[in-house]
């Protein structure tokens, strides 16, 4: 068994343009006589490796601690693309996590962008997470209709993923995200396990 860890360092991770940077603080520090060391730190709940609920782009949408953790947990597919992901693309790449018994949690590797076209075909299959490299699934400069295909149809989003060195098959995903009640994302830990 072999565990790969897919997240970003939270503090050097990858930012959203126009999202805060996380930031780090020390309460207490040893080496300043302190008797502990004691650190804290503040973030955007969408720094780095995290989960977009539906209530990101959806009016009222389930929030993180609504989301069963089912949706996180389990044999997912990972698939190797670049460039816009169309709906044939995205039809492709359910044909191999299906062949491969892992159709209902995808990771795509690459600099992808999922098209409406694409998230369409995804939310149609009812698959129940959909993870990325980027820090958005669909297109940086609109990226809203995307999210609201996907969210709107029940499917949760694993964005920042890092799949650099990953092959393209199946593995166990566990990504279970913060338990932050009322928050529309949170951050974790993803990682694969490769049996």
């Amino acid at each position: 068994m072999r565990i790969i860890d897919i997240s970003q360092e939270v503090l050097s991770s990858v930012v959203y343009p126009g999202d805060p940077t996380p930031q780090a603080v020390q309460y207490s520090s040893m080496s300043n006589g302190d008797l502990y060391n004691l650190s804290g730190f503040s973030m955007c709940a969408h720094n780095g490796t995290h989960v977009d609920a539906p209530a990101h782009f959806i009016a009222n949408g389930k929030t993180v601690e609504n989301l069963s953790l089912n949706t996180f947990v389990g044999k997912c597919y990972v698939a190797h693309y670049d460039g816009d992901l169309d709906g044939q693309g995205a039809v492709g790449i359910l044909e191999s996590a299906r062949n491969a018994g892992a159709e209902e949690r995808i990771l795509i590797a690459g600099n992808v962008t999922v098209t409406a076209a694409a998230a369409r075909v995804f939310a149609e299959s009812g698959i129940k997470l959909l993870g990325n490299c980027g820090q958005t699934v669909g297109p940086k400069d609109a990226p809203m209709e995307v999210h609201q295909i996907l969210l709107g149809a029940g499917v949760a989003l694993l964005e920042g993923i890092v799949l650099r060195d990953v092959v393209e098959k199946s593995y166990w995903l566990s990504a279970a995200p913060l338990n932050l009640a009322g928050f529309e994302g949170a951050p974790c830990r993803a990682y694969l396990i490769e049996q």
